[in-house]
C-alpha cells in the first residue's frame, strides 16, 4: 500500500497533468514544497504555462488563487492591501490585496522594485503581514509561485540574497519535449478550445492527504552521517573559490526537509546520499552567489553544485 506521501503525489500528478503536459519532474518539486510549507522560483523563458501551472494547482488544492504582475511602479501597497474609508460604518476598512490567497502566482517578479520585493519577505517567511500595525494571518497552506526570466535584464532589479534564501526551490523551466509539444499543439491548438477552459475539469484533491503527508515525513529517520554530509556540502560552498555566498543555514535545513519527503516518495524509512543529491540542483543553486570573475568565465550556480555533490565524500 502506497504512503500519504505518494498518494499525494500521484493525486496531484492526475490533477494537474489534466492541463499541463510534460511537467512530471515540476510536481515532485511541488510536493516538496507543499508539505515542507516552502516557495517556488520558477525560472525559464515566457511562455512555457508557468501561470496555468499554477492556477491549475490551486484548483487541485480547493484554494484561491491570485496573480501579481512584477512592474517597476507596483507598490507594497497593491500587494498587500489598504485601508479605505467606509462611509457606512464611519471609519476605516482594510482591503486586503491579492497576496491574501492560497495560491500565489508573482509574475515576473524581478520587474518589481526592492521596496514591493521586501514586502514579500514577512509572508514568506512568517505567513503574515503587518499594516498600520496590525499583524494579520494569511491562509495555513499559502505558497507562493514567482517566475523570472533569465534573460532579460532590461528593466528589471535582482532579487536579493535574504529574498532568494526565502525561496526553498527554484525550478529551471526548459523548453518542452517534442513529443510534449505535439500533445499540447494537438490539445489546446483550437480556436475555439482554450487552455484555461480545462481548468474547469480539475478537481479538488482529500486536503486531510496533504495533513497525512507531513505527519508522515517526520517518522522518514535521517541519520547523523547524513547531516554530516549536508553539513560537508554547505561547508564546500562557503569554502569554494569561486562563490563569494554560500550556502545559508535555511538552506541546510530546506536541503533536509527535502530530502525527507523524497525519501517518503520512494516509501523509504530513511534518508540517503542520493536523496540529497537528487533534491540539490532545486535547493542550493539559486542560494549562491558566484565571484566575478567567475559569471565572467561563463560558470554557472548549478555547475558548480554538480561539481560539488561528486568531489564531496559520501557517507557509508
Amino acid at each position: 500500500m502506497s504512503s500519504a506521501i505518494q498518494q499525494l503525489r500521484d493525486r496531484l500528478a492526475h490533477e494537474l497533468g489534466r492541463v499541463v503536459v510534460g511537467a512530471e519532474s515540476a510536481v515532485d518539486a511541488l510536493v516538496i514544497a507543499l508539505i515542507a510549507r516552502g516557495h517556488v522560483l520558477v525560472q525559464g523563458v515566457p511562455g512555457l504555462g508557468k501561470t496555468l501551472f499554477a492556477k491549475a494547482l490551486a484548483r487541485a488544492l480547493g484554494g484561491e488563487f491570485k496573480r501579481i504582475q512584477g512592474t517597476a511602479d507596483l507598490m507594497p501597497s497593491d500587494i498587500i492591501g489598504v485601508h479605505v474609508f467606509d462611509e457606512t460604518a464611519r471609519n476605516f476598512a482594510f482591503r486586503p490585496g491579492p497576496l491574501f490567497a492560497d495560491v500565489v502566482l508573482v509574475d515576473e517578479i524581478n520587474r518589481a522594485g526592492p521596496k514591493t520585493q521586501s514586502a514579500l519577505l514577512e509572508a514568506m517567511e512568517e505567513r503574515q503581514v503587518s499594516v498600520e500595525r496590525t499583524v494579520l494571518a494569511l491562509p495555513a497552506d499559502f505558497i507562493v509561485l514567482a517566475t523570472q526570466n533569465p534573460r532579460e535584464f532590461e528593466g528589471t532589479f535582482p532579487l536579493p540574497e535574504s529574498q532568494l534564501d526565502r525561496f526553498m526551490l527554484r525550478l529551471d523551466m526548459t523548453y518542452p519535449g517534442r513529443a510534449a509539444e505535439s500533445e499540447v499543439l494537438s490539445r489546446y491548438g483550437g480556436v475555439v478550445a482554450a487552455a484555461h477552459g480545462a481548468l474547469d475539469g480539475v478537481t479538488v484533491i482529500d486536503r486531510t492527504l496533504l495533513t497525512a503527508a507531513r505527519v508522515a515525513v517526520e517518522r522518514i529517520h535521517v541519520s547523523a552521517a547524513l547531516s554530516d554530509y549536508v553539513l560537508d556540502l554547505a561547508d564546500a560552498t562557503r569554502e569554494h573559490p569561486r562563490l563569494s555566498l554560500g550556502l545559508s543555514t535555511r538552506g541546510a535545513l530546506a536541503l533536509v526537509k527535502a530530502a525527507r519527503i523524497v525519501a517518503g516518495l520512494r516509501a523509504a524509512d530513511f534518508v540517503t546520499p542520493d536523496d540529497v543529491k537528487q533534491v540539490a540542483p532545486w535547493i542550493v543553486p539559486h542560494r549562491l552567489a558566484l565571484m566575478p570573475e567567475a559569471s565572467l568565465e561563463g560558470a554557472s550556480d548549478a555547475q558548480i553544485v554538480q561539481g560539488l555533490l561528486a568531489t564531496t565524500p559520501v557517507p557509508r
